[in-house]
């Protein structure tokens, strides 16, 4: 079969498409015949060698979608010829940027139907991760206000949809051109993250209760000055490896918790996924797909989604 693999770390350049073995599944596990995978940033991580790997070369890719067409020992949940999609792979195993991939169970779902492979690919880790965030960490309820910063990017946008679908009063923070298709996702209000008065403009519209933070270096202090008492503010990205607060007493004064988290660390992926792949069916839920690539096109892709700026996600199709 065809995967994508890089024999070294660096740039999108070293991304080779090669003939490897076919998969065979281990004990607890499926090969799943890959109809599409989304591209993330964190793809690029590991590429680069930011994050490891356990050998070279190396297939990443996190999310996958497609058709299982072999069981491994001590799977009951699934049998070939079932529509599946998971996340969580190309992290100390080969990844979904191949024609097929052995996947444990545990991070895989059924795909209903009417969910199509391409928008479960795209759904699958960023909608994890802001379930996590959401669900999870923040225990979000209706008629809080919960702030998405980065409202374009692939967590945000779903995190809006999902928060929206919660009962909460969602803003974000993005660039004007996407703020009306933001708000046609459920953003209530849209703030252009470069104003100068931004901070204001949030505290003026009701603060947050809770934060989602996909740019959390940049915005320590200024979640925590936005913050109503008792807020919850989830980090997720980050586009440093330092940041700082210019007055933590703030934090205290509110009782307001930080957690920042790691969709990896999820503890029952498979069963978040189910969630969500309901929400989806039931159109509660829907990726943006900006673009798709073929996959000796997964080079581009990856450079695409650090380099470029658009809403929502990019697929691959092998």
């Amino acid at each position: 079969m065809r995967a994508v693999r890089f024999h070294e770390h660096g740039g999108p350049e070293v991304l080779t498409v090669d003939e490897v073995d076919d998969p065979d599944p281990g004990y607890g596990e499926v090969v799943v015949d890959v109809e599409a995978a989304a591209v993330n940033p964190v793809d690029t991580y590991f590429r680069e060698g930011a994050y490891p790997v356990p050998h070279l070369p190396f297939v990443g890719g996190s999310d996958v979608a497609g058709t299982v067409s072999a069981v491994g020992d001590g799977v009951a949940a699934f049998a070939v010829g079932d529509r599946v999609f998971g996340t969580g792979l190309g992290n100390g195993r080969p990844g979904s940027f191949a024609e097929a991939v052995a996947a444990p169970v545990g991070n895989l779902a059924h795909l209903p139907e009417a969910v199509d492979f391409e928008s479960a690919a795209a759904l699958a880790l960023v909608g994890t991760t802001a379930w996590q965030a959401l669900v999870h960490h923040a225990a979000a309820e209706p008629a809080e206000t919960v702030l998405v910063h980065g409202g374009s990017g692939g967590v945000g946008h779903v995190a809006i949809q999902l928060a929206e679908t919660m009962g909460a009063r969602v803003h974000a923070t993005a660039s004007p051109e996407d703020a009306a298709d933001l708000e046609s996702l459920g953003a209530d209000e849209v703030f252009e993250y470069s104003r100068a008065d931004l901070e204001d403009a949030v505290a003026d519209a009701g603060g947050a209760d809770v934060v989602v933070d996909l740019h959390m270096d940049q915005y320590l202090q200024f979640n925590a000055n936005v913050a109503n008492p008792g807020a919850r503010v989830i980090g997720i990205g980050n586009d440093t490896s330092s940041g700082s607060f210019d007055d933590i007493g703030i934090t205290k004064g509110k009782e307001i918790r930080y957690q920042f988290m790691s969709m990896y660390n999820a503890d029952d992926i498979g069963a978040v996924l189910a969630r969500l792949a309901d929400l989806c069916a039931r159109g509660e839920v829907a990726p943006v797909i900006h673009e798709t690539y073929d996959l000796d096109e997964t080079a581009e892709a990856q450079r695409a989604v650090l380099e470029d700026s658009f809403l929502g996600k990019l697929v691959v199709e092998p």
